[in-house]
């Protein structure tokens, strides 16, 4: 069974997608930028600012599909600078202290010019 996930405490889809599809024991969220979901706008200019807007976004993702950070199996991250890693990397690590796979790369291009993106895979059993 394949199931929507939609909360307006992330920030809507930009594009043709949805924030978050549950399959069987699975969440496979969209990646989050730093876009206020309150606001639309993007939050903030540094690395710091847009990191913890990120953690926020994918937090309420986690939420609406009943679960949190401690669910995530998988995560794929996106610098678009690797200059920002050590400070990304802290942030992040704050949020998913049981030490999910990731994948981290840096990118040319984020949508809206954003510093970073992340999307997680989580267990929902």
């Amino acid at each position: 069974m394949v199931k929507k996930i939609s909360t307006d405490k992330a920030p809507a889809a930009i594009g043709p997608y949805s924030q978050g599809i549950i399959v069987d024991k699975l969440l496979f969220a969209s990646g989050q930028i730093a876009i206020n979901p309150a606001t639309g706008a993007i939050e903030g200019t540094d690395i710091v600012t847009q990191t913890e807007q990120v953690m926020k976004n994918i937090g309420a993702l986690l939420a609406e599909a009943g679960c949190g950070y401690e669910n995530v199996v998988k995560t794929t991250c996106f610098l678009a600078d690797m200059g920002d890693f050590a400070t990304f990397n802290e942030i992040y690590g704050r949020y998913f202290t049981q030490k999910p796979a990731r994948s981290c790369v840096a990118v040319k291009t984020l949508p809206k010019n954003v510093l970073c993106e992340v999307e997680v895979t989580a267990y929902l059993g």
